[in-house]
Order: structure tokens, then sequence, then C-alpha cells
């Protein structure tokens, strides 16, 4: 198996993005997969095409993507992506999209065909809080998260996708009073434990992972 992980650089004015850190640290093979690193635009469409080429290039079975989510305190496992650019900061190539599909031709949402509950919870069998989230937001993250589950459904059937947020590190929040945080160390050892659960588990876990607002 070969699996694809995905990482974003710095954006909204941070210098460091724990996406691009975390995917660097991982090591080159989890649970026999090998693992295949990719660094990509926080931009609109930009980020798709770097993907696309990426799988092209590598053919993976399976395309992670991991993304920052300053203020969220737990490793959140994505469930779905939807069909909309609704930018509250412009992306890196200076672009502010609002409310515009982003495949024009798309359903309105993908869900993760990843088993998701199963990662969670092996993430908290490592003592790492973990959950479901049920929004990737509109920015960069959920449009590489719906446009990648597009591509697999439009060009490159059978591969599966899904996205993974991660907390802000402890360097970004030293002038954000409140914030949470997560170390990058335990950042990599939470994403490690996801893969070998995507690189040996077909059928996800049925256990509750829903919210109720």
């Amino acid at each position: 198996m070969k699996i694809l992980v995905t990482g974003f650089d710095p954006f909204g004015g941070e210098k460091i993005n724990p996406a691009i850190e975390s995917v660097k640290k991982l090591p080159d093979e989890i649970a026999g997969a090998e693992i295949v690193k990719l660094e990509i635009p926080t931009v609109c469409h930009q980020s798709l095409k770097v993907i696309d080429a990426a799988i092209a290039q590598y053919d993976p079975d399976v395309i992670l993507s991991i993304g920052q989510a300053g203020g969220r305190s737990d490793i959140t496992v994505e469930r779905i992506g939807i069909n909309i650019d609704d930018c509250r900061i412009p992306d890196n190539a200076g672009q502010q999209i609002i409310d515009e599909p982003i495949y024009p031709d798309g359903p309105a949402a993908y869900f993760s065909n990843l088993p998701i509950k199963a990662m969670v919870a092996k993430i908290q069998e490592l003592h790492i809080p973990a959950s479901v989230s049920h929004t990737a937001g509109t920015f960069v993250c959920n449009h590489v998260l719906y446009g990648v589950r597009h591509m697999i459904e439009t060009k490159y059937q059978g591969k599966r996708s899904g996205f993974i947020h991660i907390p802000f590190l402890p360097e970004q929040v030293v002038d954000k009073k409140n914030m949470p945080s997560m170390s990058l160390d335990t950042i990599v050892q939470a994403l490690i434990g996801a893969i070998e659960v995507i690189a040996t588990t077909q059928d996800d876990l049925k256990v509750t992972g829903g919210a109720t607002h």
C-alpha cells in the first residue's frame, strides 16, 4: 500500500504550519505502507493541481491531507467536505473566493471514505485527545477534502481519501491568550496511529461519533 500524505504551508500570517511540519516528521513506512510526503500551497485550486499531479506520479492507494485548525484543542478527523468556497481570509495567492462551488458540476458534499471512527479510537488509545469533526470549514482545508474526493470519484476510482485537522503548536500561541495547542511530537504520534488504522482497516467501527450541535 502507498499513502500520499499532504500538509499545507504557513498561512494567515503564521510563520509555521504544524500540518507540513508534522508530515515531514512521519516515517517513510507505517504498518507496511509506503508514505509519500507532499507540501501543498494554501491556495484554492492550485492545491488540488499539486495533489492531482502527485496522484498521477505516485499512484497512491490513499490520499490523507493534514491541515491546521487554530482554536481546536484535539485531533479532529473530518467526516465530510462540502462543495463551497467561502473564504474568511485571502489564501496565499491573495484570492478570497466567496460563495462559489469548488466544482460547479459536483455534488453538494462528499463523505471521507476512510475509517474515521477507528482512526479516532486509535488516537484516543494513545492517550491523545481526538474526535470526529462534522465541518472542515469553508477555506482551503475543506477545498482539498472535497476536491480530492471529487477527483477520486471522477478520475481515480477505487482510491480512498480523507482529512485530519490538528491544533496550533505551542510556539504559535505564545501571544494568543487562552488558545489551545499541542506539541509537534504528540501530533506526529497521533498521525502515525491514524495511518496505521488506514493501512490495516477497511471497515469502520460502528460507534457513535456524532454531536448534538
